[in-house]
């Protein structure tokens, strides 16, 4: 019998509407065998060990699903499937084996093999905790940047790394788990090759655009990949136009305004890093003349192009989660709505600006409701034209509204 993990009452409502994490204190008690006989003990008390498979039952007795304990973490079970654990356990390999592969084919479905995608999204593609990067570079190698962020993830890590390198079968695979949330779940942080040494430094064509990825040691995985269909809307809006990308990372937008003919494009960053980066990649795209890289704090530069009188026609504001907490959503708002008001009040008549949130605490309701206020503090009216989230790579499961996190409306400022 596997050790099966039982509810406080009502607690199963998300659980069985597809959200994947049991927290400490949802949980009533724990089933589990001993030589003397099957016990029951608090989850503090009981003596199963972190990264056992476990079953979730109800308070009254109803399955739910399948999942792998922590008591280190405050997700004390991430649930890795809706089958029984004797199901899913006759043959890990094979279980996820199938995951790897669905997730697969769904992105078969929106991107060719030259293209580079999220392979898997963690809960939203079943497998909690686990993040995998599909890069193809320019010479149509395939390599994985993978991030073990759960235990969950971490305990079937050769089922899953067996899955990858047979059904996708990379150039190179290169771990990322240099991210502070492992802490959390008991694991210690490392980052390396898994097998064999490749470049860290790769270059990936995106929407024509020339890009260096420094898988090592660029921000998360190296690049943000779920503004690639967004980036290719905006850079439709770019012909002619005078462009501020802000917060601009490895000047991603900027340079996709760039294939979309923008007249001028300034790319502003605060890492000295990320404006090396950004320098390549102008570089790279033959842009020079057109497109430069700034070093600077957002909310100065913004400041400073108001007191010169500049203006843009076009704006992107793709600046950093400014919360990852609920508690923080305040302090974000105001970060958030400085920024757009003070963009407002630089572009040109009738000008366009490209607002984002990153963060899934600042959630839609607060987002749109920021952008309100600061068209009425900065006197203008706005005109929403579009609302864009990640792209098919980063699904949205039903039950796990977490797994929404990007928020990218196109505006029209009047």
């Amino acid at each position: 019998m596997f050790p099966r993990v039982f509810l406080n009452p009502s607690e199963e409502i998300e659980v069985a509407q597809g959200f994947p994490w049991v927290f400490d204190n949802e949980i009533s008690h724990v089933k589990f065998e001993e030589k003397s006989g099957v016990k029951q003990a608090s989850l503090a008390d009981c003596s199963v060990k972190d990264g056992e498979v476990v079953e979730v039952f109800a308070n009254a007795g109803g399955f739910l699903g399948t999942g792998v304990i922590n008591r280190t973490s405050k997700i004390s079970v991430r649930i890795i499937g809706r089958e029984h654990a004797d199901q899913i356990m006759k043959d890990s390999r094979a279980y996820y084996a199938k995951k790897i592969q669905d997730a697969y084919d769904l992105r078969k479905l929106y991107y060719d093999r030259k293209d580079s995608y999220r392979l898997v999204y963690a809960e939203a593609d079943l497998i909690p905790g686990l993040i995998v990067e599909r890069y193809c570079d320019v010479k149509k190698n395939i390599y994985l940047v993978v991030q073990f962020l759960s235990l969950s993830a971490e305990v079937f890590r050769k089922e899953i790394l067996e899955a990858l390198n047979s059904i996708i079968r990379p150039y190179g695979i290169f771990e990322r788990d240099d991210a502070s949330v492992r802490e959390k779940e008991g694991l210690e942080e490392k980052s390396c090759w898994i097998g064999e040494a490749r470049d860290e430094k790769i270059m990936i064509r995106e929407n024509d655009v020339l890009l260096e990825v420094d898988i090592a040691h660029g921000q998360k995985t190296g690049y943000f990949l779920d503004q690639k269909f967004n980036r290719k809307q905006v850079a439709k809006l770019a012909s002619g136009k005078k462009v501020l990308d802000a917060c601009s990372h490895t000047g991603a937008f900027g340079l996709n305004c760039f294939k979309g003919e923008a007249k001028d494009v300034t790319c502003v960053d605060l890492s000295p890093e990320a404006v090396a980066m950004i320098e390549k990649n102008i570089e790279l795209n033959g842009a020079g003349k057109k497109v430069k890289a700034v070093c600077a704090d957002i909310f100065d530069k913004l400041k400073e192009y108001e007191a010169a009188g500049e203006k843009f026609d076009l704006i992107i504001l793709d600046p950093p989660a400014f919360t990852k907490s609920a508690k923080n959503i305040q302090k974000a708002y105001g970060g958030y709505k400085e920024i757009n008001l003070r963009a407002m009040r630089l572009l040109t008549e009738n000008g366009i600006l490209v607002t984002c949130s990153c963060s899934y605490f600042f959630d839609s309701e607060h987002f749109y409701g920021m952008i309100m206020k600061a068209a009425e503090d900065s006197k203008k009216r706005v005109q929403i034209l579009a609302k864009y989230g990640a792209g098919p790579d980063h699904p949205v499961l039903a039950g796990y509204p977490k797994s929404e996190y990007l928020k990218c409306a196109v505006c029209r400022v009047l």
